[in-house]
This record gives C-alpha cells, sequence and structure tokens, in this order.
C-alpha cells in the first residue's frame, strides 16, 4: 500500500477560553490570527507553516509542571527557538507566562502560558 501524502498542518492547545489564550500567543509570536470563532482560534506564521491551535474545553483542567502522581500532567509542551532568550522570557512574562520555578537543563527556559501549558525558549541564530 501507498503511503498518502501528509503534513503535520498544525497543533490544538485546549484551555478554558479559546480566545484568551490565542491572544496571549498572537503578541508572542506575531502571527496573524486567520480563524477566529469563539470556541475555535487559528494563528498562521509568516511562512504559512504548520498552524497554532486553540479551543475552548469547558472542562480544562491546567497541567501541572514538574509532573507529579496526583495532578493532571502536561501531554504536550512547544519548543521556541529565539535569538535573544532574556528579552523573550521578558515578553512572554510581560503577556501573562510565568517561569516555571522548575528549570531542568541549562540553555533552556521553560515558561507556562497563561493556560498552565510548558513551553520551553532556547538560543538559536537564524540562518542568514
Amino acid at each position: 500500500m501507498t503511503r498518502p501524502s501528509m503534513i503535520l498542518a498544525g497543533t490544538v492547545l485546549d484551555s478554558p477560553n479559546a480566545r484568551d489564550l490565542a491572544d496571549f500567543w498572537e503578541a508572542f509570536l506575531g502571527w496573524r490570527r486567520t480563524q477566529n470563532e469563539e470556541n475555535w482560534v487559528v494563528l498562521t506564521p509568516p511562512d504559512e507553516g504548520t498552524r497554532l491551535s486553540f479551543q475552548t474545553e469547558p472542562k480544562y483542567v491546567r497541567p501541572v509542571w514538574p509532573s507529579n502522581e496526583v495532578d493532571q500532567q502536561m501531554s504536550i509542551h512547544l519548543d521556541i527557538a529565539t535569538d535573544d532568550v532574556d528579552r523573550s522570557v521578558a515578553q512572554a512574562v510581560e503577556l501573562g507566562a510565568t517561569v516555571s520555578e522548575w528549570q531542568p537543563q541549562n540553555g533552556v527556559t521553560v515558561m507556562l502560558d497563561p493556560a498552565g501549558h510548558p513551553f520551553c525558549l532556547f538560543y538559536w541564530v537564524p540562518e542568514t
């Protein structure tokens, strides 16, 4: 059987309010909002690549980082490369994210978005 052609079109994050969480990520990443429904929002990067979507989940339970045996564990996290980690951390905090108390490795800063989803910021130099 021939494998059908596929791409990863997007990642979806649940939250108590899709628009509120999308507001944070839209401001932080600078991506454009290409779909904006009450319970579903899509952000698209400038290169039209993999999108980041948000859906309202009324029974959403904020994940705990680091995980433990009792509370809701994270099921996904985003890795975000940046050419200035310190400025990116400051911008994320200004927009409503928090720096995780637990930082498991050097060179990576673990953040929590306003809905509690962990994301990692690390240094990267764009190709010129």
